[in-house]
């Protein structure tokens, strides 16, 4: 029979059947959903209509992050699907698709943020002393040490945001389309969309 798009075959809102007037056609059609997981990439491009392509993701394992309060992105890994506001077996199946909560690595934000501001995020605390640090520390010139200083000014990483880089682990929103684009892209949560799914995935445990 094949997936169709069309509307013919439905009832009317009085609960009237529409004449069947015609057969099926090809611009109704619909195809297989692509369920991209994480995984070694995998991508199958499809012919559309106009000769068009689409590229579907089976399997991808990374993709470009954005940090909204910082200006900057980094590609960075994929860990696993923390919630998804459409289907709980999508996330147990770790599921991507668009507006997917997903946990990300850290690491790539936390050596851009160490490497501007000359701070560290997370596990590693300004009371504690590192091994080397102060070696680091006499290897700058003054004047990247000036511009560090001016730039830890506005250096404000929330607590919440600053809890998971201790932990490794970023929750961001998958914003493209997986099975359309073949990438899965997205941003960083922060302010109160973070904790508004915070709330969610306790409520969930």
């Amino acid at each position: 029979m094949g997936i169709s798009r069309d509307s013919r075959h439905k009832r009317s809102h009085t609960g009237a059947r529409l004449a069947a007037y015609r057969k099926k056609r090809k611009f109704e059609l619909g195809r297989q959903p692509a369920n991209t997981r994480i995984g070694p990439k995998r991508i199958h491009s499809v012919r559309t209509r106009g000769g068009n392509q689409k590229f579907r993701a089976l399997r991808i394992e990374t993709g470009n992050y954005s940090w909204g309060s910082e200006g900057i992105a980094r590609k960075t890994r994929i860990l696993n699907v923390a919630f998804h506001p459409s289907n709980n077996e999508l996330i147990r199946t770790n599921t991507l698709t668009k507006s997917a909560i997903v946990q990300i690595d850290a690491t790539p934000f936390r050596q851009w943020y160490e490497a501007q501001y000359g701070q560290t995020l997370g596990k590693k605390k300004a009371g504690k002393k590192v091994a080397g640090e102060d070696e680091a520390a006499d290897k700058k010139s003054a004047k990247l040490q000036r511009k560090l200083a001016a730039r830890q000014a506005n250096a404000k990483v929330e607590p919440a945001l600053e809890h998971q880089f201790g932990a490794g682990r970023l929750y961001a929103a998958v914003s493209s389309r997986p099975g359309q684009s073949g990438r899965v892209d997205g941003y960083i949560l922060e302010g109160e969309e973070l904790a508004f799914y915070v709330r969610k995935l306790q409520a969930r445990k």
